[in-house]
């Protein structure tokens, strides 16, 4: 079963999911190297809803908001990652978004029932105000502090380092 979806396809199988009255839970993030806060962010968010839609972050985007050295995997290669898992039903291949208006203009087409973050999310109210347009609401997964993406590869590159 495809679970890997461009921005119309991702729209049209939501209105898809909404005609079979099931509750979609959205997720967005860059998710360079996966490690066990996200899986467990994922479990998590899925136990809302009966479908859990991943917005992927393009390679440029990550470039931007990580550095000049991410992303470390390509967004397909990190779509196919996150596809493997059973808590996501499909992931969202983003093009380079440029203002919180690109992503408030998808939320409404996609029309979650559920947005989850996880806490201390510093685009809460933002999410927040995306959930209350389509009638939807945000809840919070608590964040695993010791496990990120950034951390895992400044771990590994100081432990080969030549």
């Amino acid at each position: 079963m495809k679970k890997i979806y461009n921005l119309e396809q991702a729209i049209k199988l939501t209105k898809k999911i909404r005609q079979e009255e099931k509750k979609i839970v959205l997720v967005g993030g860059c998710f360079d190297i996966l490690h066990l806060g996200h899986i467990q962010f994922l479990e998590g968010a899925k136990k809302y809803g009966d479908h859990l839609m991943l917005l992927l972050e393009s390679d440029t985007t990550v470039k931007q908001l990580k550095g000049a050295e991410r992303p470390i995997h390509t967004q397909k290669d990190r779509a196919k990652l996150l596809s493997a898992l059973s808590a996501v039903d499909s992931v969202c291949l983003l093009p380079s978004f440029l203002h919180h208006t690109d992503y408030d203009k998808l939320v409404l087409q996609l029309k979650p029932a559920i947005i989850a973050t996880t806490t201390g999310d510093r685009l809460r109210r933002h999410k927040e105000k995306q959930a209350k347009s389509v009638d939807g609401r945000v809840i919070s997964i608590k964040k695993i502090h010791d496990h990120s993406t950034t951390k895992l590869a400044k771990t590994l590159a100081t432990h080969f380092a030549l």
